[in-house]
Parts: C-alpha cells; sequence; structure tokens
C-alpha cells in the first residue's frame, strides 16, 4: 500500500506542476491554435490530478505539492527564456522540455515503487500518455 500512496503523491505532484507550468505560459502572447493545444492538456492534467487525489483519498493519503526548489526553478526558466524569445516556438520548446522532465519522473515513480497497484500504475501510464500526447501536438508549433 505505501508504493501506491508514493505513486499517487508524484502522478498528483507531477499533474500540479504541469498545471501551474501552462497557467503561467498562458500569460505570454501565443495564437489561438497553441493557447488552444495547451488548454486542452491543462484539462487533461487537472482530470488525471482529480483521479489521484480520489485514489489517495480511498488510500486515506493526501496529495503532494511540487517540490519548493523544482517549482522555483521552472518558474525561473521560463520566465528566462520568454524574455529572451517571446514566441510560439519558445512556448512550444518550453511545454516540450517540461513533458520530458515530467515522462522521465513518472517513469521512474513506476520503476521504483514496484508494489503499486495495478489503478496506481496504471494512471501513472496515462499520465505519461498525456505528456507524450501534448509532445506531438506541440511538433507543429517548432
Amino acid at each position: 500500500m505505501s508504493d501506491t500512496i508514493s505513486l499517487l503523491k508524484e502522478v498528483d505532484s507531477g499533474c500540479k506542476m504541469a498545471i501551474d507550468s501552462m497557467n503561467r505560459i498562458g500569460s505570454y502572447g501565443m495564437d489561438g491554435k497553441l493557447s488552444h493545444v495547451i488548454d486542452h492538456y491543462k484539462y487533461k492534467h487537472m482530470e488525471l490530478q482529480k483521479q489521484a487525489d480520489g485514489m489517495l483519498g480511498q488510500n486515506g493519503a493526501a496529495g503532494k505539492e511540487p517540490g519548493v526548489m523544482a517549482a522555483a526553478m521552472a518558474r525561473m526558466t521560463t520566465g528566462v527564456k520568454m524574455f529572451v524569445k517571446d514566441d510560439n516556438n519558445q512556448v512550444a520548446k518550453i511545454m516540450m522540455d517540461g513533458c520530458n522532465m515530467g515522462i522521465q519522473s513518472i517513469a521512474e515513480s513506476i520503476n521504483k515503487y514496484k508494489q503499486a497497484s495495478k489503478e496506481s500504475v496504471g494512471l501513472a501510464k496515462s499520465l505519461i500518455k498525456a505528456e507524450e500526447d501534448f509532445m506531438c501536438d506541440l511538433k507543429q508549433f517548432l
């Protein structure tokens, strides 16, 4: 059960980090098509986060906030990159970098928490799939 809770906390945290990044990047100018893609995946991440939160609640646990240092670094990096170049191409690159980090983090957690329930592993794999799909949809803006 502890592996299940640990994995669900990582999924919860990963979704929160992604949603925060998408909210922050939304303040920069981008065309309607890119904005629509980001909104679509923000909604997907919100749904996955809601599922993780519900599964954590069923196991008597609470969600996990993203690490303070990781969140601060992500905000700073985004700000600097957008200051240097503020266009759709840059937004897509930043979002793709975030997807890549998310995929690595969740895949590592799946491998680390080997005793996690099938349902929690399935949810983690759904998050990885959403990140991969997001990256594919962002390629058109490069």
